[in-house]
Parts: structure tokens; sequence; C-alpha cells
């Protein structure tokens, strides 16, 4: 009667909160997430929640059942590893370069929980500020770039993890923090603050400033995403950067932020050369940055259609 998605699928309403969230993180519509919960209810002869409680509310029987999830699906995951490492080897190379440098905050943790499972790979990450790193990935000197700029190539495969907003950051004091959205013309006369890459690697360019012809009256770089909040918040420009690594300061209100536009949605794939993405400890470290991902970060949606 029970099956291993039942379990999933209260882990995610219980970790999204709600009915909406959880049908999103398992990349179902609502109503057949409502639907699959009353199925299940049915069969065990008991309610799982208490509808249209906020805070969610489990009941006994409820609880009952995530304590067991809680058990089995980690164990579940051990196994399926295990049995992955006897069939695919244990060990490998996995060299990193992140275009997003944002991305500390969630890929490191999703780092050393991979060590934990493959302490055998070897693992290098660094930053591409200063260099192309796809040309890098097919040629076999670096195994995975993050980045949201994929560029069409039969030797590469894109895995798409997830798609945030990206936001103007503006000083709490700027005219721009009081209006609904920014338009491209209301960044003529700003100084656009962002890190030392190519335009056609920066979201506000690639997808607001170039297509509306604008550029902003002056242009200054940093490679520390602080730096880049502390000039913002001094009323030394704006700046713009993913929802979620902007929360944290939005939070402690020492800035503001608003949509570009209508609102401006990329999204953050993974890209590894074809012939590796069926390797078990690349498809394993993709499979938990995606769950790191949603476990720390606010503001992002899943992918529903891989790429």
């Amino acid at each position: 009667m029970l099956e291993i998605k039942h379990l999933r699928t209260l882990i995610a309403l219980r970790d999204g909160g709600t009915l909406v969230e959880a049908a999103k993180r398992l990349c179902l519509t609502q109503s057949a997430l409502s639907h699959q919960l009353k199925d299940l209810e049915d069969k065990l002869g008991v309610r799982l929640f208490v509808r249209k409680s906020k805070p969610l509310r489990f009941t006994r029987a409820g609880l009952e059942m995530l304590q067991m999830a809680d058990q089995i699906l980690p164990q579940l995951r051990q196994c399926e590893l295990a049995l992955k490492k006897l069939a695919g080897g244990e060990t490998g190379r996995l060299h990193m370069v992140i275009e997003c440098h944002s991305c500390f905050e969630w890929l490191m943790p999703a780092i050393n929980r991979f060590r934990d499972h493959w302490p055998d790979v070897e693992i290098d990450l660094t930053t591409s500020f200063h260099f192309d790193p796809l040309p890098a990935l097919t040629r076999g000197d670096i195994d995975l770039v993050i980045t949201s700029d994929p560029e069409p190539d039969s030797r590469i495969h894109y895995r798409p993890l997830f798609r945030y907003q990206s936001l103007l950051a503006v000083s709490n004091q700027h005219p721009l923090a009081s209006q609904a959205q920014a338009s491209a013309t209301d960044l003529a006369s700003e100084t656009l603050i962002h890190y030392p890459v190519e335009r056609k690697r920066l979201d506000i360019y690639q997808h607001f400033l170039l297509p509306a012809g604008i550029e902003p009256s002056a242009n200054r770089q940093t490679e520390l995403t602080l730096m880049m909040i502390q000039l913002v918040a001094s009323g030394r420009g704006v700046a713009c950067l993913p929802n979620w690594a902007l929360q944290p300061y939005l939070d402690a209100k020492l800035i503001s932020a608003l949509p570009l536009g209508e609102g401006i949605w990329p999204t953050l794939y993974a890209a590894i050369r074809a012939d590796q993405q069926d390797d078990s400890y690349i498809k394993d470290f993709l499979s938990l940055s995606i769950d790191t991902c949603f476990e720390r970060l606010q503001g992002i949606e899943p992918i529903r259609t891989l790429k």
C-alpha cells in the first residue's frame, strides 16, 4: 500500500510548507498532488494533515509517516549510492568552475556532502572571472561548469538546476526604491556595479540593457559580492544580482531591490561533457546540488523539463 513516492511526497509537503510549494518541488500540478494525497489517505483510512492550516499541521498519522520517511529515505539513498559505486567504480575527478559568482552559499555545502559520498573523487573549484570555461570543459581541462549562459555544443550536456529572478539592488534612499519595477531607461543615468566578466555573461546586459539599446552612464567592477552590496548601500551605484543572493541583505534592510521590467528569470545550469553525463559520481553531485539549492535558497523555482 505504501510506496517510496508517498514518503517523498510527505517530505516535500513538510519542507515546502504548502501544497503549492510541495507540488513545485515534486514537479506536479497542485491538483495532481492533492489527488495523490487524498487517494493515499483513503487507502490508509486516516487523515495525514490538516487542510487549510497555517502553518501546515500534520496529524498523528502524518507525523508517524514522516518519522518513517526520515529513517527510510536516507537509508535508501545510501543503498542506491553503494550499488552505483559497485557498478561504476569509486574514483574519478571533478574539477569545477563557477560563472555564477554568488553560488558559494549553496555549492560549498553540496561539495561537503559529496565528499562524504565519494571520498576518493578528486575535487577542485575555481571562479571564471578571467577566462572562458566552456572550451576548457570540452578539452577535458575541467569537468563541470556552473553557468547561466549555455552555448549550443553537441559535446556538452546542460543540466538545469533552477530558475531565479534577477533583481536590481539599489540603496534604500534611491528614487528607484519606491518603484514597482525598473525600466531600461532608468539605468541610463546610473553607475552599474558588476563582476569583472564580459557583458554577454551578465544577466542585466544580456536580457535587459542590450535588447533595449541602453548604456549605463558608468560601469564599476568588483569581484566580491559583499563589496558590491556595500557600494550599493552607500549610494555609489546599482547592481543586478540573483534574488536568493540578495535575500540576506534585504532581510537586514541594508538595501532595496526591484524587478527588471516585467521580470527576468534566467536558468542556472551545470554543464558537463556529454560523454560523462551517465557517470555515477557526476549524477550524484548534480542530485546533491539540486537538493542543497532548494534547502538553502529562497525564491528559486524548479525546472519541470530537462533540456
